[in-house]
């Protein structure tokens, strides 16, 4: 059978995922699911891009991980760059459909909490958004037990001559990740003397504030188009999303900033 364009990229399925469910159906809802359906693509190559840094980070590959943390950056760029294109929805536009979703609710993203885990922000309260036993839960427990970029790290940062303390080796993966003094000092020192390293270093750098900045847009979307109402499903709103602001993934190249 010949490949096509059409073909490799299903577009027959791809492209009739998209249901608006009000009826008589609001104008705005085919923007909602088209942002939102965009979003997990991405999420999806996040995930599949991290699992290339951590080899990388573990396999001491300083270049291979430059490279795809410049990816990781970009990508987080677009998704900063898609809230422009949700806000020219109004928040009455949105009100038009919101009714209709129900029990729905962002919260329950599978790939956005594997995305957080696997940076190393674990909450293991989140997941009580997926029924015990299910296929997301089964998926978020997993994550829970597995390495974080952050543990991957200090693999790259020990194969350059960074002594990890034992306390940060043997913690409690389902545990979020915690700045180090210890951990901070030889940062330093690798920003100091190597220079192809600290390139790395502020590619991290560049992503955590990426990803910082989408949280608080995403905040501000929230506040400007429901307020102080619950969020959809029952979710908490904008009081629980601020809670996440200001909470770098790496938090020691944050902490040694001053002395740069």
């Amino acid at each position: 059978m010949e490949v096509t364009y059409k073909s490799y990229l299903q577009l027959d399925d791809f492209l009739n995922l998209q249901k608006p469910i009000s009826d008589p159906p609001e104008h705005d809802e085919l923007l909602f699911i088209v942002i939102h359906q965009a979003y997990e693509l991405w999420f999806k190559q996040l995930l599949h891009e991290f699992e290339k840094i951590k080899r990388d980070l573990s396999g001491n590959d300083l270049f291979g991980a430059i490279h795809t943390f410049k990816r990781v950056r970009t990508i987080m760029k677009a998704l900063v760059s898609q809230l422009d294109i949700l806000e020219t929805m109004t928040p009455m536009s949105f009100t038009s459909f919101r009714d209709r979703l129900d029990t729905a609710s962002g919260f329950q993203s599978v790939q956005f909490r594997e995305f957080e885990f696997v940076l190393g922000y674990r909450r293991k309260d989140m997941t009580k958004y997926h029924r015990s036993g299910s296929i997301g839960d089964k998926v978020l427990q997993a994550r829970l037990k597995e390495r974080s970029v952050i543990d991957h790290f200090y693999d790259f940062l020990a194969a350059r001559g960074v002594t990890i303390p034992d306390e940060l080796k043997n913690r409690d993966l389902s545990e979020p990740n915690q700045p180090n003094e210890q951990v901070q000092d030889g940062l330093f020192e690798l920003y100091l003397r190597d220079k192809a390293v600290a390139i790395l270093f502020e590619l991290m750098t560049d992503f955590d504030e990426g990803q910082q900045e989408w949280r608080y847009r995403h905040v501000m979307l929230v506040a400007r188009t429901i307020g102080e109402k619950k969020g959809t499903g029952g979710s908490l709103g904008v009081e629980f999303l601020k809670r996440s602001l200001f909470l770098p993934v790496f938090a020691d190249l944050w902490a040694i900033r001053h002395r740069l």
